[in-house]
């Protein structure tokens, strides 16, 4: 006899499991604790098999019936159902882990290793908070173009162009490394070239020869923290990048020899950096040491002495000194550029100690002291030039 709702509804549990019989094999499976189970019995390869359709009341006896029909169907064309809703299963499971950020999130931990802590930081909260939420759940292998140019516009919309770019960029290096693991067989980034707008390039606010003398009086009556003062002596000094200065640490200073060298792991190119350092910027360090010799960092940060000074900490004192939009930190490198390129001095001397990228991969490998002599001399000149200049009226 077929089963009804009522009956079903109605099984009451016993204190051993027991089944009621719809035919055509499915049964419902009562257990003792009272829950409901609907099994198929059939038979595949001369082999009796059982399949699980799902328990009740979420699967109802229309929705079982309907599943055994679907079972039946399978086996009549030489199918297994039982071996094809594994497949299915794995499949699903595959897919959660080949997600786009399943992909992502690996992606990201393989390159920790290249960058600096920072740059992986903002790397993973960009896409937390604007690739995840939108591709996150989907299958890196199906992905189209117009899904990621979707989740770009909506990014593009808010006026943030740049961070647009920046995780097309970011989507194009994950689905390559997807096609590498071989997850993927196609980056759909490509595709979108042209579909973005192109943020206006703004350079950043940088002093000019002639602007030079008053900036070092203001400089030099600054009134606001010692170090703060110390820091944008220094990073005028050197001109290395903002990011390079405040994560200093005073084992990277070697006063015998009058260096500092940058590690390649906190450089942008990531390559070890030699700043060699005038008898000014030895002043200045030697100020700094009795602010905060005995720490491991140059320029601690004030609120956490484990970590050092904040990003903004240099910003603000300019603005501090009427400089607001007028000059930034990494401004004093196109300052100090141009002002070496209009003296004289050889561009690729100049170019080696901003740090700039290498092109050639071979020199790259051990240009780390290219042209040292040089920069040795340049560095002392730029002191002296600023001493100059502080000079005037």
């Amino acid at each position: 006899m077929s089963l009804t709702d009522t009956t079903i509804r109605n099984a009451k549990p016993r204190p051993k499991k027991y089944k009621m019989f719809d035919g055509q094999g499915l049964s419902l499976e009562v257990l003792p604790t009272g829950a409901k189970y609907w099994r198929m019995k059939y038979f595949f390869g001369g082999k009796e098999k059982r399949l699980a359709l799902g328990v009740y009341p979420h699967v109802t006896l229309a929705d079982a019936r309907e599943r055994r029909a679907d079972a039946q169907k399978r086996l009549a064309t030489g199918i297994d159902p039982g071996e094809a809703k594994k497949e299915a299963k794995r499949a699903q499971l595959q897919k959660t882990e080949n997600s786009f950020e399943a992909v992502a999130r690996e992606w990201l931990k393989q390159r920790q290793h290249e960058w600096a802590a920072n740059t992986a930081k903002v790397a993973q909260h960009r896409l937390e908070k604007y690739a995840f939420p939108k591709l996150g759940n989907r299958p890196v292998a199906d992905i189209k173009a117009p899904e990621v140019l979707a989740m770009l516009r909506a990014i593009e919309k808010n006026g943030t162009l740049v961070t647009a770019r920046r995780i097309m960029q970011r989507c194009a290096q994950i689905f390559m490394y997807a096609i590498a693991t071989g997850r993927a067989e196609r980056n759909p980034v490509p595709d979108l070239r042209g579909a973005l707008k192109t943020p206006v390039v703004k350079h950043r606010a940088y002093l000019e020869a002639k602007d030079l003398p008053d900036f070092l009086k203001k400089l030099d009556a600054y009134d606001g923290n010692l170090q703060t003062k110390l820091a944008l002596r220094l990073l005028l000094l050197t001109f290395v990048r903002t990011t390079e200065q405040r994560g200093a640490y005073w084992k990277e200073i070697d006063w015998d020899k009058a260096e500092w060298r940058i590690p390649s792991a906190r450089m942008k190119m990531k390559e070890l950096h030699i700043v060699p350092l005038s008898r000014q910027a030895i002043a200045v360090l030697r100020d700094l040491e009795a602010l905060s010799g005995d720490r491991d960092f140059i320029f601690p940060n004030h609120h956490n002495p484990k970590t050092f000074m904040s990003e903004n900490t240099m910003l603000f004192g300019l603005y501090r000194m009427g400089y607001h939009s007028r000059a930034t930190g990494h401004g004093f490198r196109s300052t100090a550029s141009t002002i070496l390129n209009e003296h004289g001095f050889r561009a690729d001397v100049i170019e080696r100690q901003l740090a700039h990228l290498e092109r050639n991969n071979v020199r790259a490998a051990y240009n780390h002291a290219q042209y040292l002599p040089e920069r040795r001399e340049l560095m002392q000149w730029w002191a002296d030039y600023l001493d100059e200049a502080a000079k005037k009226k």
